[in-house]
Order: structure tokens, then C-alpha cells, then sequence
């Protein structure tokens, strides 16, 4: 089949690689000339697991393509991916500026009948609002399809090729036959494609992120009350998820979600239903207790220094939201570097992957080291932000001698605390007892 993806961020290059691995033909399309031409030379713009060996091989084998001409990805694809930027508007809405320039731009350049598929992360009721900006513009039939995303950053490439389940919104017999074709070779196993009307599809993304990033803010304060009366989150975490309608994932407490994602969608269906007339009061606490929980660590560390961490350097160990990521989108790592560095701390950091996206916003402010150690050289203590597999089992000898006390802040939970107290470090971590 051939296929156009408008948009080639995390989610619109893994789409089109991934469509281009079965056997499609794809161009992408992106207004970035500078990145489709490096895309051209081959060179993967983002940092996602394994996504550079697909983009490789069917850039060789002719099968992946980029343009900055819309017309020519138009000319090109049946079906029209479109993979825009939903950022965050100022009142928390999803900013539809993006997807509807280029939905007037399709209507005006579109020749013949096209599927354009919303991959886009948008409220309810985008679907009526692109078909109407393209109607405005042509009299060539189309169709327009809810198809949201379910890709983990990290994961991505895994999640798109292998899908638990894929959701199509349409109300077009002709659209829908398309759509199956072209994700049947993706649920061979039996996974289900499920078809149900745009705005359910387009629901259902919303409510999928904002539940898990319920289920994240919950384990936090779970995590926060077991600091104040003694309790182990961990035995706590591991006594909930053995029950099966519960579950094991998603329960780890820790400093709080970050990303692209949760943050934008759980704001924009909280907006979205304001302006519906519906208040969701469970995501008004989702957003509050999130927000607190992403410097839940700088009280520890201010109460450990006695208030006073002038000219203190204080070494953090990742810089990304999660792990396999470069993205540093609402980062907790970002929130405790500004609320260190207003208290007068000295920031040295290390992260395998996302340091550059972070010199971008902090150029010289903070230092950034080349090894893991090198970023604890002579600082004064160690904080972890992002569980980089890494992180999990460090030389503790070479820490301790880096250090100049030994003492460790960990918002992620790595290790356990009778261990950390054997290796006489002083160990603060989330929901449990201090070593």
C-alpha cells in the first residue's frame, strides 16, 4: 500500500518505518528541511531502541522516503497519516493549530479520494473538526479516521510492530476495509483491531493515559503516607499488585510522570471536560499531587544539609523522563535542577542519552560529566532521577570515594535500603525507611 505520514516526530517516524517494514510504500513529510535531509543521509533524528536498524533497511530498499512537499506525499498515499504536534495551549486545551493548518492545506492540494488518519493525540471531537476544514477546501471525496497511538517511549518500535490492540474510529465502510488491510499483518497472533466511532477512538487514548497516570499518582501517595507512619511502599506495591484486578505495572512510586504524554492528555481531557460542563476531579488531583511529587526529594535534601546547600554540588544521575529515552519533556529531573540551582546548589549530571537536549536549555548553568562517576567526582551527594539499567548496580567502592559524603537521594527506588546501610551509605529513597 502506499502511505504518507505528515509529521516525523517519535510518533510519526515510528509509524512510517514501521508501515514501511511490512511491505508499504511511505513517504514522510516534514516542513524541517535541515531534518528531512538529514533523514535523507540516513541518520535517525530521534533516540529510540532498535527504530535505527528499520529506518536503515527500508531507506536502502526503497521502501522509506521524505519530502518537504506536502503535495508530493499527497500524490504519493492513499492513506494520510497525520502525526502533528498537540502541544500544551496556555488554559491546558490541546493546541489543534498544527493539524488543522495542514488538514487546510490537504483540502486545498488534495486530487483524489484519501483516508487521512488522525494519529495525533486530540480531543474529542478533532475528527469533525479536520473533515470540515478539508471540506472547506475540495469537492474530491475523502474519509477522516481516528487511529490513536499506544506507543511507549523506549518501547516504541516493539509496541507499534506487536500491539496489544489497535483502535480505528470511523464511520466509513470504505475507510474502515483500508484500515484493516493495512494492520493485518500487526495482529497475526489475535490481537484485535477495534473498530468504533471517532469519538470513542478518540477517547479512548485520553482516558487510557490519564487512568495510568492515576494509577502512578495513586502509588505516590500510597508511597508519601508510608514515609509518615512507618510502612515499606515495596511490600505495600507487591501485596496490591498480586491481585489480578489490580495488577503488577505501574506501581512503583517515585518522583513523578513526565513526558509528552501523560502531562498533555490528562490536562487536555481535564479542559476538555470543563468546556463539556463535566469537572474531573480524580485528574484535578492526578495534576496537583504530580506536581508536588517531582521535587518530593528537594525537603529531603534541604533537611539533610540543614537548609543550607549554597555552593554545595549535588551530582544527578539522569536527565530523561524514563529510561531509553532522549525526551525531557516535563522531566522531573528539569523541576529539581531549577529548585537546586534557586537554593544556590552546583548541578553535575550525567544521562546516557538525553544530555544534549538539556545543554540546549541550560547551556552552562549546570555541568554535564561523560561517565556516570565523572558526574559524582567531589560532589557532595548523589540524586537519581531516571532508572537507567546502568544505575542499577554501580560500583558503591568508587561512589563512596567520590563523594564527599556518602549519601544518596533516590526518586526512583533502585536498591534496596538493608544492602545500601550495609554499604554504609546514608540512603534516602520514596515510601521507605532512610539508611
Amino acid at each position: 500500500m502506499k502511505i504518507t505520514v505528515v509529521g516525523t516526530g517519535y510518533v510519526g517516524l515510528v509509524t512510517g518505518t514501521c508501515l514501511a517494514e511490512t511491505g508499504n510504500e511511505v513517504v514522510c513529510v516534514d516542513i524541517d528541511e535541515n531534518k528531512v535531509q538529514r533523514m535523507k543521509n540516513g541518520e535517525v533524528p530521534i533516540y529510540e531502541p532498535h527504530l535505527d536498524v528499520l529506518f536503515e533497511r527500508n531507506i536502502n530498499a526503497g521502501r522509506l522516503s521524505f519530502t518537504t512537499k506536502l503535495q508530493e506525499g499527497l500524490d504519493h498515499g492513499e492513506i494520510i497519516f497525520l502525526a502533528l504536534p498537540t502541544p500544551e495551549d496556555e488554559d491546558g486545551s490541546a493546541d489543534l493549530s498544527y493539524v488543522l493548518g495542514v488538514a487546510k492545506d490537504i483540502g486545498a492540494q488534495m486530487k483524489s479520494y484519501k483516508v487521512i488518519v488522525d494519529k495525533s493525540t486530540v480531543p474529542v471531537g478533532t475528527a469533525e473538526k479536520v473533515r470540515a476544514t478539508i471540506a472547506e477546501k475540495t469537492t474530491v471525496d475523502f474519509d477522516v479516521v481516528s487511529n490513536p497511538e499506544f506507543l511507549r517511549e523506549g518501547f516504541a518500535v516493539d509496541d507499534f510492530l506487536k500491539p496489544e490492540r489497535i483502535v480505528v474510529g470511523s464511520s466509513s465502510e470504505r475507510a474502515t476495509k483500508l484500515m484493516e488491510r493495512l494492520y493485518k499483518p500487526f495482529v497475526r497472533s489475535g490481537n484485535p483491531i477495534i473498530i468504533m466511532d471517532e469519538k470513542s477512538a478518540e477517547l479512548t487514548k485520553y482516558a487510557a493515559n490519564s487512568f495510568l497516570a492515576t494509577k502512578i499518582t495513586f502509588m505516590n501517595e500510597i508511597a508519601n503516607y508510608c514515609e509518615l507512619v512507618g510502612a515499606d511502599v515495596d511490600k505495600v506495591r507487591r501485596g496490591m499488585g498480586t491481585d489480578s484486578r489490580i495488577g503488577k505495572r505501574f506501581l512503583f512510586p517515585g518522583i513523578g510522570y513526565g513526558g509528552s504524554c501523560f502531562p498533555k492528555d490528562v490536562k487536555a481531557l481535564h479542559k476538555s471536560g470543563k468546556e463539556s460542563g463535566y469537572d474531573f476531579q480524580i485528574l484535578d488531583a492526578v495534576i496537583d499531587v504530580n506536581n508536588h511529587q517531582k521535587v518530593k526529594l528537594i525537603p529531603k535534601i534541604l533537611s539533610h544539609f540543614n537548609d543550607d546547600i549554597q555552593g554545595k554540588t549535588i551530582a544527578i544521575w539522569g536527565l530523561a523522563f524514563k529510561p531509553e529515552t532522549d525526551d525531557i519533556r516535563e522531566a522531573p529531573s528539569l523541576y529539581m535542577i531549577d529548585a537546586l540551582l534557586a537554593k544556590g546548589a552546583k548541578i553535575k549530571t550525567f544521562d546516557p542519552e538525553a544530555m544534549d537536549n538539556v545543554k540546549a536549555k541550560y547551556h552552562d548553568q549546570i555541568e554535564f560529566a561523560t561517565t556516570m562517576y565523572g558526574a559524582t567526582e567531589n560532589a557532595d551527594a548523589l540524586v537519581i532521577s531516571t532508572e537507567w539499567s546502568i544505575f542499577r548496580t554501580p560500583d558503591f567502592t568508587k561512589l563512596k570515594n567520590n563523594l564527599h559524603q556518602s549519601v544518596i537521594f533516590d526518586g526512583r527506588n533502585l536498591y534496596d535500603v538493608d544492602d545500601m546501610e550495609k554499604e554504609g551509605f546514608t540512603y534516602i529513597s520514596i515510601g521507605r525507611k532512610e539508611a
